[in-house]
């Protein structure tokens, strides 16, 4: 059974890891905030636990043993969120720091019923994948509405940013999972977007926004 540190690393080598399943030891100590040493040393810990791939000077890469315990806990945090936005009536914006503490409870049956409870969803109020309790994750095929053009007619279905600051600031434009959004105009030099959607006919999207918003394209 992890700690609760090992297990807040094993959940940051599970998001960091590219497309070769790789991640840096700097970028690790960078996205925990400490120092290279102390990495190293849990690095070591992980590997002899059997959840991760270590040799000196290279990058870390996790097991499928390693893999399936990140996306247990990723499963615990994310249907924490979707429990406390559904059936308790917190805003997207208020449950992150909450779910960070549940998820490191130990109790299967728990979250196995909760799941039960909510009808076994997809998603998270954020439109991340839920692993199911196997560790599996359902892939998703989305684009970042920054790469959108003018003219286009997009569903807005997840977010690559859940931080309270942007959370609050989508609340402040009315934007949530869901909306239908129309690409009015592209500026060409800092590709800022004009779109519309419901109650909203013209509003202004940096691209820093547009980059976090994650779409399908309808039409």
């Amino acid at each position: 059974m992890a700690s609760q540190t090992e297990e807040n690393y094993l959940k940051s080598l599970f998001n960091l890891a590219n497309e070769a399943g790789e991640v840096n030891i700097s970028e690790l100590a960078q996205q925990m905030q400490v120092s290279m040493p102390t990495v190293n040393s849990m690095v070591k810990n992980l590997q002899k636990s059997g959840w991760l791939i270590y040799e000196k000077y290279k990058p870390v890469t996790l097991t499928p043993e390693g893999q399936k315990e990140a996306a247990l806990i990723i499963r615990k945090h994310r249907l924490t969120e979707m429990f406390l936005v559904n059936k308790m009536g917190f805003g997207w914006e208020e449950v992150h720091e909450i779910a960070e503490q549940i998820e490191h409870i130990h109790a299967p049956k728990f979250f196995d019923r909760m799941d039960e409870m909510m009808g076994h969803p997809l998603l998270d109020p954020h439109g991340s994948p839920i692993p199911d309790k196997f560790g599996r994750i359902q892939e998703v095929n989305y684009t970042t509405l920054s790469k959108c053009k003018t003219g286009q007619i997009v569903n807005l279905a997840a977010l690559t940013n859940s931080s309270t600051e942007f959370l609050e600031f989508l609340n402040s434009r009315e934007l949530s999972l869901g909306k239908e959004l129309k690409i009015i105009s592209k500026e060409s030099y800092d590709q800022s977007m004009v779109v519309n959607y419901e109650g909203h006919p013209s509003e202004t999207l940096s691209e820093k926004v547009s980059d976090r918003l994650l779409v399908r394209v309808i039409g």
